[in-house]
């Protein structure tokens, strides 16, 4: 007789979100809970435990590192449920970056050592682990490239862009409006920049802000 498939899990099961082969990997690990503002990970600390997102979000950033930019950040990106972090150090060096917590979030948190051995009974893993690694060194040599390559405002509409979806009205929206000094912070400039630029482009009827989001009434000029 055929033995019957697994069953399904439970809609109450916090890992019921992950894939495959990430619940599997989260099984192994401790499950936490953590309130909004909690910082996860400090950059510059060693660390070897890499955390899966079962829900809320996190935002991962970096500091200054001179007198005059130790206030400064600069936002690397966001990351909700499904997503995993601070794999980075797994090489043994310190943390790269600084992972707070924006929306409470429950995580399973897994150590080196169990990494490796998941990866020792699931091969396949280690390329799901090479493969997160490249996407985000990628997006970091972009968003190095913009830096550099971009004014700001430049910057603003590639990060407008980004976030926002189609609707069919063909208009565009950002569902969860960014604060002027979260999107400063993406940007690498001052939150005053920022406030002027999107003055600017509400002025001219480019933008406009809802309830909870932004809506893009038509696409963003290229040079302002």
């Amino acid at each position: 007789m055929a033995s019957s498939p697994p069953p399904a899990p439970s809609p109450l099961d916090p890992l019921a979100v992950l894939t495959d082969s990430l619940r599997e990997l989260a099984r192994r690990g401790e499950l936490k809970r953590y309130r909004k503002g909690h910082r996860l990970i400090e950059e510059g600390e060693q660390g070897d435990t890499i955390f899966i997102i079962l829900s809320g979000k996190v935002r991962v950033f970096g500091t200054g590192t001179s007198d005059k930019t130790r206030d400064r950040e600069i936002t690397y990106g966001t990351y909700g449920v499904g997503e995993y972090i601070g794999e980075i150090s797994l090489d043994g060096g310190p943390r790269s970056a600084s992972v707070e917590v924006i929306e409470a979030c429950e995580c399973a948190v897994v150590t080196k050592q169990t990494l490796l051995r998941h990866i020792a009974e699931h091969p396949e893993f280690a390329l799901d682990l090479l493969a997160k690694v490249i996407r985000r060194a990628r997006a970091a040599t972009l968003n190095a490239k913009q830096l550099a390559l971009s004014d700001v405002y430049g910057r603003l509409v590639l990060l407008l862009n980004e976030l926002a979806v189609p609707q069919p009205d063909g208009t565009r929206l950002v569902a969860e409006r960014p604060t002027h000094q979260e999107m400063a912070n993406r940007l690498g400039c001052s939150r005053e920049m920022v406030s002027r630029l999107m003055k600017d482009l509400e002025g001219g009827g480019y933008v406009r802000a809802l309830d909870t989001g932004l809506s893009l009434a038509k696409p963003l000029p290229s040079r302002w």
